[in-house]
């Protein structure tokens, strides 16, 4: 048996990064069975999906590395296929035309919600009411599941799935366990609407069974749905898939993962907070399935390692402390002229001079170790970026003297005078400049390094000296000369 998974996103909004995950899972048992990955966009809900939505879920996929091995399939062409399906079941005996109205059933609804009203305010009914609200408790049964009962002529009609009468539905789960549920709990549910388009619930089996799905890996939350769905593949005679409902992914304070708690959309990971993709691989991998105590997993040794069987059943908890030290142990091992890329690409890296663009490239090396991400990079960056003129506050403003400014002019003199441009040469120049002044580098380091960086986060001075380069170090030693120095606080 060739293993077939799929991720199935309905474009009604962005693409969730528990949904990245269930996509993530559902590629790797694909890759790691030799099987096929395959995307299935859930477009049903047509005054809600938007053409928008489908392109920005495909694109954070493709970024994530995770496009399906064919072409994505769009529910909302398949709508004949969905009817067949039904109609084939009404042939069977499995499913029925229903001619209860909306209105009737909303009436259902309204009594039911004024008995429980009544219930709550005076404790308890009547026993004629609490029978009756029993009743109207009780899953939908329709007086047309008896087919000897003629439907009214010229009635607009549904088409319900005939649920059976008597035993249980047992769901053999690879994460949530044996569970068992009584036919009688479940809903006659509707397959085909009045207007002949399928619902959700039809839908999704039949496209699963077409595109040969053998294991459905996706959220607890569509757990219910699986003992609605079950019933479909029985009456079709169809094979069953192998199910995996994995928990949601729940915020720092144990409560489901919401806006409350940050990012939940994968391209803010990947636009607003400078993730990699790689990295956020690995964390959604950690966050709900474990190998041991490894926490980096490379690619190649996630595919060898994983399995359904690791899945986790309690839900996982966001951590962004973590992900920022899985994405910084990336971010070292990621190509320079990459990372340089995706720095640039990004939205407060416009504009920037050619000589900035090429110092900060030349620095990739030395400085993407010291960034979590690529918002942190582009503050350990910034001291390379076109600064000038620099305005000196608080203490460093402080230690403006003659003195200082001789020192610095005597530095600058000295540094002229310099062949080799390299952080090791320079760092020796500047202890010998120290030693022939009979003074320790802290008598001119935080000067220095104020009228260098502006006060921006940065390595050490022989370092940020090499990485300015000659020309730009010269040009903000001089420019300290006529700086203009507040002397507040």
């Amino acid at each position: 048996m060739t293993v077939v998974t799929r991720f199935a996103p309905s474009p009604t909004g962005y693409l969730h990064i528990g949904g990245a995950r269930t996509a993530l899972f559902s590629w790797l048992y694909a890759r790691a069975k030799g099987g096929k990955f395959l995307l299935r966009i859930e477009d049903t809900d047509k005054e809600r999906s938007t053409q928008a939505a489908i392109d920005a879920i495909i694109d954070g996929l493709n970024w994530l590395g995770l496009g399906g091995d064919e072409p994505p399939l769009l529910q909302s062409a398949r709508a004949d296929r969905h009817a067949e399906v039904a109609h084939e079941l009404v042939k069977r005996g499995a499913a029925y035309h229903c001619a209860v109205t909306a209105e009737a059933l909303q009436a259902r609804r309204d009594e039911a919600e004024l008995l429980q009203k009544k219930k709550a305010a005076e404790s308890q009914l009547s026993p004629g009411d609490a029978a009756r609200l029993a009743d109207l408790m009780r899953p939908f049964r329709s007086p047309w599941r008896d087919p000897m009962l003629p439907l009214p002529e010229g009635a607009s009609t549904v088409v319900r799935l005939r649920m059976p009468d008597h035993g249980e539905l047992i769901v053999h789960d690879r994460v949530q366990g044996t569970v068992a549920r009584a036919y009688s709990e479940l809903d006659d549910l509707i397959l085909l609407r009045s207007d002949g388009t399928p619902t959700y619930m039809l839908a999704v089996v039949v496209d699963d069974h077409d595109m040969g799905v053998t294991h459905v890996i996706r959220g607890d939350d569509h757990f219910l749905n699986t003992f609605r769905q079950l019933p479909i593949y029985l009456g079709m005679e169809w094979q069953t898939p192998d199910y995996s409902h994995v928990p949601l992914i729940h915020g720092p304070d144990g409560k489901k993962l919401s806006k409350r708690h940050g990012a939940t959309a994968v391209d803010e990971y990947r636009d607003v907070l400078g993730y990699l993709p790689e990295a956020i691989r690995n964390y959604l991998l950690r966050l709900g399935w474990s190998h041991g105590d490894d926490e980096i997993i490379p690619d190649e040794k996630a595919i060898e390692w994983f399995d359904l069987d690791g899945l986790n059943k309690a839900p996982a908890r966001l951590d962004f402390a973590k992900l920022d030290s899985v994405n910084k142990h990336y971010m070292a091992l990621a190509d320079d002229d990459r990372l340089f890329g995706l720095w640039l690409a990004r939205p407060g890296s416009q504009g920037l001079s050619n000589d900035v663009q090429t110092r900060i490239r030349a620095a990739m090396p030395h400085l993407k170790t010291r960034a979590a991400n690529l918002v942190q990079f582009d503050e350990v960056a910034r001291f390379l970026k076109d600064l000038r003129p620099i305005l000196l506050t608080g203490k460093a403003a402080e230690q403006v003297n003659e003195e200082a400014r001789s020192r610095m002019a005597a530095l600058l003199q000295q540094l002229e005078s310099l062949a080799d441009w390299s952080e090791p040469a320079i760092k020796e120049e500047l202890a010998q400049f120290c030693a022939r002044l009979g003074i320790s580098l802290g008598k001119i380091g935080p000067v220095l390094r104020a009228i260098l960086t502006g006060g921006a986060p940065s390595p050490d001075i022989a370092l940020v000296i090499a990485l300015l380069g000659r020309n730009e170090v010269f040009a903000r030693i001089r420019d300290y000369a006529g700086a203009r120095v507040s002397r507040s606080s």
